[in-house]
């Protein structure tokens, strides 16, 4: 298949682009460069330019034979969500609008969203199934629910088939070392504590210790990046038009800020400095994915379970580009 794959220069849309072709797909690259490097990109053809310009969106779905669209070019910092709204709403859904539209000017009606548990908000019971109740609670997990039922009004009014993957967290790299997580700032716990293994950052901050948790810090289901794109492609076959799908993405597995701290000092070697800080509002204390419907509708389970195993692969990654892509 042809497949657009828009984001695909970011984090877990490059990651998308090798397995896409791996697969024996053709992925077609469209990315605004604004958090994604062209580094990253290692497959297929790169398209600068935005998924808000309808025009030019649609000229590239038709000129290249586009099957399958897979969008992974979301805004998506919590923090930033609260501060700047406006930078999501226009984003994450006006500019995701303009790229269904262009898909339905051209008949292209097959999707693959990224979509996240910051829907489901603070949920009172975990693991987190698909019927948890979806009450996102910043403007982020907000703007992700909202293009959830667009999509699943555009499949009921236009035929469109799409499949909603709400992940949990994503980390790792790909296990040759060839690309891997690079964000300015960074925001995720894993390359935050390899960075201070690099002496990068002089310590970890630990937000809260005090939570209702087996060693008072949040509990996070991490998720390797390869396998959420293992699952993507499971969707992407799974496509039916006027149908949709909404799983959860994770591996069931539960670890403490604490305990991913520890795996990453025996993964290093480094010490790896800790200090406890106040809690951050809005920190559900523990999200878990209950993911057993996605083997059920995909066949998909995850191959890293073992955060270690995960930590491994990002370790590869940062401590050979110690200043990611930009400055190699």
């Amino acid at each position: 298949m042809n497949v657009l794959v828009v984001g695909g220069a970011g984090y877990i849309g490059s990651h998308m682009v090798r397995l896409l072709a791996a697969a024996g797909h053709v992925p077609v690259v469209l990315d605004n460069l604004s958090t994604g490097f062209r580094q990253a990109v290692t497959a297929g053809e790169l398209i600068v330019g935005e998924m808000s310009d309808r025009a030019m969106v649609t000229q590239v779905l038709g000129d290249h034979k586009i099957d399958a669209v897979m969008h992974f070019a979301a805004c998506a910092l919590v923090g930033e969500s609260v501060i700047d709204p406006a930078k999501y709403y226009l984003n994450n859904i006006s500019a995701t609008i303009e790229l269904l539209e262009a898909m339905r000017a051209v008949d292209v009606k097959q999707i693959v969203f990224s979509s996240t548990c910051a829907t489901y908000g603070e949920p009172k019971v975990v693991p987190i199934n698909e019927q948890t109740p979806q009450q996102p609670v910043n403007p982020y997990g907000f703007t992700k629910l909202a293009i959830e039922r667009a999509l699943s009004d555009y499949a009921a009014a236009y035929d469109f088939g799409y499949a909603a993957l709400r992940y949990f967290n994503a980390a790792g790299a790909s296990p040759d070392g060839v690309i891997g997580e690079d964000h300015d700032p960074e925001s995720h716990l894993i390359p935050i504590v390899l960075q201070t293994a690099l002496g990068q950052r002089d310590h970890v901050t630990i937000y809260g210790s005090d939570w209702d948790t087996p060693d008072g810090t949040c509990v996070r289901d991490y998720i390797h990046v390869d396998d959420l794109g293992a699952a993507h492609l499971a969707a992407m076959d799974r496509l039916k038009l006027g149908e949709g799908l909404c799983v959860n993405l994770g591996t069931g597995n539960g670890f403490s800020v604490r305990q991913i701290i520890e795996a990453c000092r025996k993964v290093t070697g480094h010490a790896i400095p800790a200090v406890e800080g106040e809690r951050r509002p809005g920190d559900p204390p523990e999200l878990v994915a209950d993911a057993r419907l996605a083997k059920e509708k995909l066949g998909w389970t995850p191959k890293y379970t073992d955060p270690e195993q995960i930590i491994e692969t990002a370790w590869a990654w940062h401590s050979a580009n110690p200043s990611g892509y930009d400055k190699k």
